[in-house]
C-alpha cells in the first residue's frame, strides 16, 4: 500500500495576499477576530509579517508593526508565525549594518516569529549570512530562498548550484520563490527533481496566480517532490495573489494527498474575509484590475505587486495610457542591468527606471540613486554583467565594489539609538526608525503623544468621577 504524501500549507492573507492585491492595507483590527479559527484550521504555517507590512503599518495604516505582531501572537497558540525578510536589506530598502540585523531577527522572534523566510534579490548568499547566523542564534526556523527568474543565465543548473550554496550556508528549509507568477509546470517538473538532487531538505514554492498558471503549476511541484505550498483564503486569492486555499485542498485530497486542513473551519475564514474584500473594492482600494489574469506576465515577468505599483505611479503622473509601454520597457532595462530578479527592491528600482525611460522621452537620462548604487555593487554582486555602455551612462567611471557590501558599514544600532533617544522607548522604536529614519520618528512622535493625550484625558475622567 502506497504511504498517503501529506501536503503541507502557508496561508498568506495577513501578509503576501493583502500586499499583492492592495498594497498591503489591511489593518490590524480586521485581522484580530479571525485568528483564534485560522489557529485550528491545521496550516503549517501564517505568513503574517515581514515584506512590505512594516512600511505600510506606519506610513499608511499609523499602526505599530511590532504590536501587530504580538497582537497575532497572542492568538495564534499552535500554528508557526513565518515573516519575508529581505536579506541584508531587512524590511527597508538599503543594506544595513550587522548589528543591526542581528537585533531585528532577535526582536521578531522574541515577538512571536517562528519562520523566517529569508532571500536576496539578487540571490546574493553573502547578503543573507548575517540572517542565518542571527536566526540559528535566537532558536527560529531560517528558511534561505531562491529568487526564481528567466534569463540566460538562469538555468536549473544555475537554481541547483545556488540550492547547494544555500544548504550549505545553514538553511532549515528551501523557498522557491516566484515572485511574478512565470514558474511553467514545464520548468517546476525539471526544477524540483533537480533540486532535490542536492539537498534534502524541505522545499517549499511560493507563486502568484498572475499569468493564471499557478494551480498548474503547484499540482506538478507537489506531484514531483514539494513538501509545502503557498495559498491564500479564496476572497483574497488570485490575481496578483495565491491561489485559493480551499480549492486546492480540495483537489490534492481527492487525489490522495494529506493537506492537514479542516475545510469546515476554511469556509468559515472565508466568508469572514467576504465583507473585508468588498470593503476595500467599494472604497477603490482594492482595484478590480489586480483580480485579473495577465498571461503577458509570462513575457514580461513582473511580479504582481510591481504591477499594482507600476500602474499606481504612472496613476499618479496621469499617464495610465503607458502603462503596457512601461511594462515592455522593463525587460529592456532588465537585460541592461545584469537580469536581476524582479524582487523587493530590485522590482521597485527597475519599474521606476522604466518607467523614467519612458515618461522623459530618453532612455536613462533620470536615473534614481538607487539604480546607481546597485551598478556600483553596493546591493551586491549581479546575476549577469550589466552592460559596460549602460554602466558609463550611469556611474561613468566610478569603482565598482565586488566583496560583500555589508563588510563597508559599520555598526550602526548604538548610532541610531542616540540619536532617537529623546522619543524611542524599546529596542522594537529604534529599529522602526533604522528602517524608515523622518517616517519612523514621525511615527513615534504621533504614537507617545497620542499616548499622552489619552492618559491625560483618563485622568481627568477620572477626577470628575
Amino acid at each position: 500500500m502506497n504511504k498517503i504524501k501529506d501536503v503541507q500549507f502557508t496561508e498568506t492573507v495577513l501578509r503576501d495576499a493583502h500586499q499583492s492585491l492592495m498594497a498591503t492595507r489591511l489593518k490590524t483590527e480586521e485581522m484580530l477576530p479571525i485568528l483564534e479559527k485560522m489557529d485550528k484550521v491545521g496550516y503549517h504555517a501564517i505568513e503574517c509579517w515581514g515584506g512590505a507590512t512594516f512600511d505600510a503599518s506606519i506610513r499608511f495604516l499609523n499602526e505599530d508593526p511590532w504590536e501587530r505582531l504580538r497582537e497575532i501572537k497572542k492568538r495564534m497558540k499552535h500554528t508557526p508565525l513565518q515573516m519575508l525578510l529581505r536579506g541584508q536589506n531587512l524590511l527597508g530598502y538599503r543594506h544595513y549594518a550587522d548589528d543591526i540585523v542581528d537585533k531585528f531577527i532577535e526582536k521578531s522572534i522574541e515577538n512571536g516569529i517562528d519562520i523566517i523566510r529569508v532571500f536576496d534579490a539578487l540571490n546574493d548568499s553573502r547578503n543573507m549570512e548575517a540572517c542565518v547566523k542571527a536566526v540559528k542564534k535566537y532558536g527560529g526556523h531560517v528558511q534561505l530562498t531562491i529568487c526564481y527568474t528567466i534569463s540566460p543565465i538562469h538555468t536549473i543548473d544555475y537554481y541547483k548550484k545556488l540550492t547547494k550554496r544555500l544548504d550549505e550556508l545553514g538553511a532549515d528549509s528551501i523557498c522557491i520563490k516566484d515572485m511574478a507568477g512565470i514558474l511553467t509546470p514545464f520548468v517546476v517538473k525539471k526544477l524540483i527533481p533537480a533540486i532535490k538532487e542536492v539537498t534534502s531538505l524541505p522545499i517549499e514554492v511560493h507563486t502568484h496566480a498572475t499569468s493564471g498558471i499557478s494551480e498548474m503549476t503547484y499540482l506538478t511541484a507537489v506531484q514531483v517532490g514539494a513538501d509545502i505550498i503557498d495559498t491564500a483564503i479564496s476572497p483574497f486569492s488570485g490575481g496578483t495573489s495565491q491561489p485559493a486555499t480551499e480549492s486546492l485542498s480540495i483537489v490534492l485530497t481527492e487525489l490522495g494527498y494529506e493537506t492537514h486542513l479542516k475545510k469546515d473551519i476554511l469556509e468559515e475564514i472565508a466568508d469572514y474575509f467576504k465583507p473585508i474584500k468588498d470593503h476595500y473594492l467599494k472604497e477603490m482600494i482594492l482595484d478590480p484590475k489586480m483580480m485579473t489574469v495577465d498571461p503577458k506576465a509570462l513575457i514580461y515577468q513582473v511580479p504582481g505587486g510591481m504591477l499594482s505599483n507600476l500602474y499606481s505611479q504612472l496613476k499618479q503622473a496621469n499617464a495610465q495610457e503607458r502603462y503596457e509601454e512601461v511594462l515592455r520597457e522593463v525587460p529592456k532595462v532588465r537585460e541592461d542591468l545584469g537580469f536581476p530578479p524582479l524582487v523587493t527592491p530590485m522590482s521597485q528600482m527597475i519599474g521606476t527606471q522604466a518607467v523614467f525611460n519612458v515618461l522623459s522621452g530618453e532612455r536613462y537620462k533620470m536615473i534614481p540613486n538607487e539604480i546607481k548604487d546597485y551598478v556600483r555593487g553596493l546591493y551586491g554582486t549581479p546575476p549577469a554583467p550589466i552592460n559596460e555602455s549602460i554602466r558609463k551612462i550611469i556611474i561613468g567611471n566610478d569603482e565598482v565594489i565586488t566583496g560583500r557590501p555589508a563588510d563597508l558599514l559599520e555598526p550602526e544600532f548604538e548610532k541610531q539609538k542616540k540619536e532617537i533617544k529623546a522619543i524611542a522607548k524599546t529596542d522594537e522604536d529604534i529599529l522602526i526608525y533604522a528602517m524608515f529614519p523622518q517616517l519612523g520618528e514621525t511615527f513615534l512622535k504621533e504614537k507617545y503623544q497620542s499616548k499622552k493625550i489619552i492618559n491625560k484625558e483618563v485622568i481627568r475622567i477620572n477626577a470628575v468621577m
